[in-house]
């Protein structure tokens, strides 16, 4: 016997979760706290256990319940990315376009400049390492991203923007023959596989002080002192970071390449305003080689 699950049962149950609270999830989708419960116990007689370990103020997700959540997640995406695909938007364009998160502090500008050229246009944004984010574009669920060392794939074309410059960052307190403590994102990352090729080439010991998916824990074990990282070469002025000054640091990767993956669903005129208004908004980024027409 076949069981489905519901879309609109599983929005509820993320939205619980995001908003902190049965009343809240009610109030945000336009139902009744009774109905949500109600739905909540549909899932629980389809897990065969409860949804939530406990309720309340100190509300949290039974072990089920979060296995049951991630699913719901990845199951709303992609309900979403089909509605938006086969609705057409009510005044204008529906571009969903990622960044690196290394150049996020650049979106203002890019969004600002996009408004500007298509002023009825809808724009998602998300944010994330390369590799997740080509991923996302070959799966369809983005139309362009920008991305640091991108790869060739079959879904989208790559118009370089230039090489970025890469650096050391961090003063963790260490010895004089001490390995280097490393903060890394995890894998899969391009720049995580250059970081630890500099030190095994030049054979610097090193080892595993911080290790994180997201842009904002290395920030922040960096300014905790956990160890140091390689990122864009203007992480002091962006972030305030402080820059590495331990002599036994290898020189940092060479100049990263940089490019604005698109996708062949993207309109010609939005693609070439993309690429222009990406291209202006990183001149203050320290790119070795940046194109400026």
């Amino acid at each position: 016997m076949n069981h489905d699950l519901q879309i609109g049962t599983l929005r509820t149950l993320a939205t619980i979760v995001d908003l902190g609270g049965f009343s809240r999830a009610a109030e945000a989708l336009h139902l009744t706290q009774p109905a949500v419960s109600q739905q909540m116990r549909r899932l629980e007689t389809f897990l065969k256990q409860p949804v939530f370990a406990t309720t309340g103020r100190n509300m949290r997700l039974s072990p089920a319940g979060k296995e049951l959540l991630a699913y719901a997640r990845k199951m709303l995406s992609l309900n979403d990315e089909a509605v938006a695909r086969f609705t057409p938007p009510r005044d204008g364009l529906r571009i969903s376009f990622g960044i690196s998160d290394q150049f996020s502090d650049a979106l203002p500008e890019i969004l600002r400049s996009l408004k500007r050229v298509a002023p009825e246009s809808q724009v998602t944004i998300r944010t994330g390492v390369s590799e997740s984010l080509s991923e996302q574009l070959s799966d369809g669920s983005l139309d362009l991203a920008l991305l640091i060392n991108p790869w060739e794939d079959p879904a989208y074309r790559v118009e370089e923007v230039g090489h970025i410059e890469m650096a050391w960052f961090g003063r963790p307190a260490i010895g004089n023959d001490a390995p280097l403590p490393l903060v890394l994102f995890t894998e899969p990352c391009t720049l995580r596989g250059r970081t630890l090729a500099a030190f095994e080439e030049s054979g610097t010991e090193w080892k595993r002080a911080y290790e994180g998916p997201e842009l904002i824990g290395l920030r922040a074990a960096i300014q905790a002192g956990l160890g140091v990282a390689c990122l864009v070469a203007n992480a002091d002025e962006l972030w305030g970071l402080p820059t590495a000054i331990c002599p036994r640091l290898p020189a940092p990767p060479g100049p990263v390449p940089t490019g604005l993956a698109i996708s062949s669903r993207v309109p010609a005129d939005y693609a070439e305003a993309a690429l222009k208004s990406v291209r202006e908004a990183l001149g203050p980024y320290p790119f070795a080689a940046l194109q400026t027409s």
